[in-house]
């Protein structure tokens, strides 16, 4: 279908275009209210700007399309193909992106609060500055995805894949990440004032000047994480793994430790809690049991032999 056609159509009342083939048509700045384009061929068209609100892409091809600063609040994109599309700074407050295809797309700044990204593939996907608030992120991948300073707070996040994403300077407080997959992820400076992390993997995390005031890592795994001039006042730590863990200049006041694993943890010029003196001098002696014994237990229970010849050696 010609594109004047199209337009004339809508302008008659007609919104059904289900199937239809616009590849690299331009829609820039055009209203198309309530139009359903479901199935269509949008491949690399032009819509910056345009007024697409309440309107219907179920299915539709969208990658290389742009989408710059377009108005889709409460529009429908399942399973949309909008692989490497552009969408900065796009107004998609509560739209449905559910399993919609969003790899390596410029999501940077737009707004996506309330939106339901269930089960999307936003993997590698520019989401740096795009307010997330509420979003539903159930199953979603977010893998190798830069999240710089995305505002996250009461988004859920429920079986979310996040490996290697860019969480730096991201607001993330109150948010439920308990369980999740953290491994070596990138957050620098960002907010989780109140957070969920029990049971966390944040293994060789970098969590450097963040701030996780009254945050819960209740059985988190923190080995070898940079904590370094993290706030974790008030933080519950019971049972955590901070093995290796670097929490020089750190602020843990008030926060609970009873049962963290602090082996070759780092505490240069910390603030720690009076209470927690005695249970830490103790961990760090090896006079607490573990699960995983300190070194300086296992050495005890080492033998020495005498030098024959070959530098002396531990029989484990």
């Amino acid at each position: 279908m010609h594109l004047n056609y199209l337009l004339e159509l809508y302008e008659s009342g007609y919104r059904d275009f289900v199937g239809i083939h616009l590849e690299g048509s331009d829609l820039a700045r055009r209203i198309l209210v309530s139009i359903n384009l479901s199935r269509a061929n949008l491949t690399g068209a032009q819509l910056r700007h345009a007024f697409l609100t309440k309107s219907i892409f179920a299915q539709a091809q969208l990658n290389w399309a742009d989408l710059s600063y377009t108005k889709m609040s409460g529009s429908q994109l399942t399973q949309a193909d909008l692989t490497k599309a552009t969408l900065r700074g796009a107004f998609l407050v509560k739209a449905n992106l559910i399993a919609a295809r969003l790899s390596g797309a410029n999501l940077a700044h737009a707004n996506l609060r309330n939106a339901n990204l269930s089960h999307a593939n936003l993997s590698g996907a520019n989401l740096q500055g795009v307010n997330l608030r509420g979003a539903n992120l159930t199953g979603a991948n977010l893998s190798w995805a830069n999240l710089r300073g995305a505002r996250l707070s009461g988004a859920e996040l429920d079986k979310t894949q996040l490996d290697e994403v860019i969480l730096e300077g991201a607001y993330l407080n109150g948010v439920d990440l308990r369980g999740l997959n953290l491994k070596g992820v990138n957050l620098r400076d960002a907010k989780l004032n109140g957070a969920n992390l029990d049971g966390a993997n944040l293994t060789f995390a970098k969590l450097t000047h963040a701030t996780l005031r009254g945050v819960s890592l209740r059985h988190a795994d923190l080995t070898g994480a940079d904590l370094s001039q993290t706030f974790l006042w008030n933080a519950e730590m019971e049972r955590a793994n901070l093995s290796r863990a670097d929490l020089s200049r750190a602020n843990l006041s008030e926060a609970r430790l009873n049962n963290a694993q602090i082996e070759g943890a780092e505490f240069t010029n910390s603030i720690l809690p009076v209470a927690a003196r005695p249970y830490l001098y103790a961990a760090a002696s090896g006079q607490i049991p573990w699960s995983q014994q300190p070194t300086r237990d296992t050495l005890d229970r080492s033998q020495f032999v005498e030098n024959r010849g070959v530098t002396s050696t531990v029989d484990c």
